[in-house]
């Protein structure tokens, strides 16, 4: 059902804390500047911009299937080279690090695409979120609309994606053949100046939780929009301050 299209869409959804994480995450990898970075799903180009401005490289190039994300993504980092691929339709050559966000739960074969960035990466790494205890946004969200509307429950991405944890990605990367494997959480802040600006990106159609919304009819959508208002913690000035934990985690190609 997911839906990835419009870059505008996405990025007030989950693009905006994306960039937060990336932050940290490419601190973590600690590489030394002058590089060739890939971005695999690379989409709106969080992960891209942030390799830009703090990893220093000799070059990064992301690929996406989403020709609307990387419309989005080549306005906000002209410094990076952009090709319309799938995530395991690799392009030829060899990269000193190879990176990609929020990807690996969207990829029909997990194993098969380690197997291949093993064969193309020195350093690589990846992060997703942790969807079945650190996703406060979206967790709100499920548990309402499973409420409300019961049929849809396994559209919850912590259902579907049960391997979005430390031990599970690390178990793909040494089964993948990676050496000196790690992972880490890295948890942001997610702050909403207010329930409309928690709720409207949920109107956009991108990404799972938005997608399963547009195609509710308008009874069941606001019965689940009153009944987060009501759940959701607001605090005195309107605002709701959630968090959001990814797991990360890297491997050597050996």
């Amino acid at each position: 059902m997911e839906r990835w299209a419009s870059g505008e869409q996405y990025e007030p959804y989950v693009g905006r804390w994306s960039r937060l994480v990336a932050t940290e995450f490419v601190a973590w990898l600690d590489q030394p500047p002058g590089l060739r970075w890939l971005d695999v799903g690379c989409g709106t180009g969080a992960l891209t911009g942030t390799v830009v401005r703090d990893a220093e490289p000799a070059s990064v190039l992301g690929i996406d299937r989403s020709e609307g994300f990387l419309e989005y993504a080549r306005r906000t980092v002209p410094e990076a080279t952009f090709e319309v691929r799938a995530a395991e339709d690799l392009t030829d050559g060899s990269f000193d690090v190879v990176v990609s966000g929020l990807v690996l739960n969207f990829v029909p074969d997990r194993e098969a695409l380690l197997r291949r960035l093993h064969g193309v990466g020195g350093v690589v790494a990846a992060y997703v979120w942790d969807y079945a205890e650190g996703m406060q946004l979206m967790t709100h969200f499920w548990e309402v609309a499973g409420e409300v509307d019961p049929a849809w429950r396994d559209l919850n991405e912590a259902t579907r994606f049960p391997f979005c944890r430390p031990d599970a990605l690390e178990e793909m990367f040494t089964g993948a053949g990676f050496a000196d494997v790690a992972s880490r959480g890295i948890t942001v802040p997610t702050v909403f100046t207010s329930f409309e600006d928690y709720w409207t990106p949920f109107l956009g159609g991108q990404g799972a939780a938005p997608a399963y919304l547009s195609t509710v009819d308008d009874g069941t959508r606001e019965e689940i929009r009153i009944a987060l208002q009501e759940r959701l913690p607001v605090e005195p000035d309107g605002s709701i301050r959630l968090t959001a934990r990814a797991w990360a985690v890297r491997g050597i190609s050996s």
